[in-house]
């Protein structure tokens, strides 16, 4: 089967897709996505943005002016500054603005193909800039995602609101899963611990989550904080903690540790009385950037969790450039999803 009427243009468009799948299954994998990868991307979009606008100009007539000028302005007009927004508000990641920003760049105009007898995409979008057609399509695959965080946890016989936003996991899967801890001492709560803030931390200290649970009272006690931290990394999975010059994940109270012997621990004082239980406001002031926001309370409270339950709430916290690969190939295929349910 053969590729033909299309413009070079949008042939060499195609080579974004095997680049946002490989995106999507890093993100889903590390949560971590070079800016380096958009490099290339932005250069391609550049270069096929001239060209089209070229070919449009050598039309002349409303090519230029409808099917080029008009779409490649709400392109660059509209979606640029919704993926600045969301991103500036925190609604996006960094990885995934860069992407949005990419695609309005690359995709201002909707590209056409033909397959043997089958022209795609099947639905044309009702607004040209193909661009806007992409963060939509996204945007209505994310929605599918507490529906099917529902079905799961409803499966399994899990109801109540949080089974919308994420579902239980063993303790001991903690160091290794991506998202934010939905439980307090308090119950639920849809702002907890971000989980690469945690194990910022736990690097930070030299502690395993493992050794924390084997004697929560020591590690509660700010005293036990190593007097030399080591670099939290940025808190990735992937990340080896002893690749930079810090200690082995053991625990390694610090100088001023009560917890040799039972003796020593029986004569602790009661946590309460501590100015900053588990040393999260050293931790916040030690680090030279930001752990995700994440406040000494929430540091607190998520460790407080984690140091006695078997299994916690967390919500997955899904990476939108999974839904903008997803939309990405439905806008090629199919074309518009709003347009097609409406219609």
């Amino acid at each position: 089967m053969t590729v033909a009427l299309a413009t070079t243009p949008d042939l060499l468009r195609l080579l974004v897709l095997p680049v946002f799948a490989w995106v999507a299954v890093r993100d889903i994998k590390t949560r971590r996505v070079s800016s380096e990868v958009w490099i290339p991307l932005a250069v391609l979009a550049g270069v096929l943005l001239v060209w089209d606008g070229w070919l449009a100009w050598e039309a002349g007539g409303t090519v230029w002016t409808h099917e080029f000028v008009l779409p490649a302005a709400i392109s660059v007009g509209f979606v640029v500054p919704i993926a600045y927004l969301f991103w500036w508000f925190g609604g996006f990641g960094g990885a995934d603005a860069k992407a949005l920003l990419v695609l309005a760049v690359l995709f201002p105009t909707i590209p056409q193909y033909t397959l043997g007898e089958v022209s795609l995409p099947l639905a044309t979008p009702a607004i040209g800039a193909f661009s806007f057609t992409i963060l939509v399509n996204a945007v209505l695959v994310g929605v599918l995602v507490p529906v099917a965080l529902a079905i799961r946890n409803g499966a399994a016989g899990r109801f109540g609101a949080v089974m919308f936003v994420g579902w239980p996991i063993a303790w001991d899967r903690v160091p290794e899963a991506h998202g934010r801890l939905l439980e307090t001492p308090a119950g639920i709560s849809r702002g907890g611990l971000d989980l690469d803030a945690l194990r910022m931390y736990l690097r930070w200290r030299g502690l395993t989550l493992a050794a924390v649970r084997d004697d929560p009272a020591t590690y509660r006690d700010p005293a036990t904080v190593p007097a030399e931290p080591n670099p939290p990394t940025d808190g990735a999975v992937t990340a080896d903690p002893r690749s930079d010059g810090g200690s082995p994940l053991e625990a390694t109270p610090g100088p001023d540790s009560r917890s040799e012997g039972d003796a020593d621990r029986d004569s602790r004082p009661d946590p309460g009385t501590f100015d900053d239980p588990w040393g999260a406001e050293a931790f916040l002031e030690d680090i030279d950037h930001s752990a995700y926001g994440t406040t000494a309370e929430e540091l607190r409270d998520g460790l407080d969790v984690l140091a006695d339950a078997e299994t916690v709430w967390i919500s997955p916290g899904t990476p939108f450039l999974v839904p903008i690969f997803v939309g990405l190939v439905i806008a090629f295929t199919y074309g518009d999803l709003l347009l097609g349910t409406l219609v």
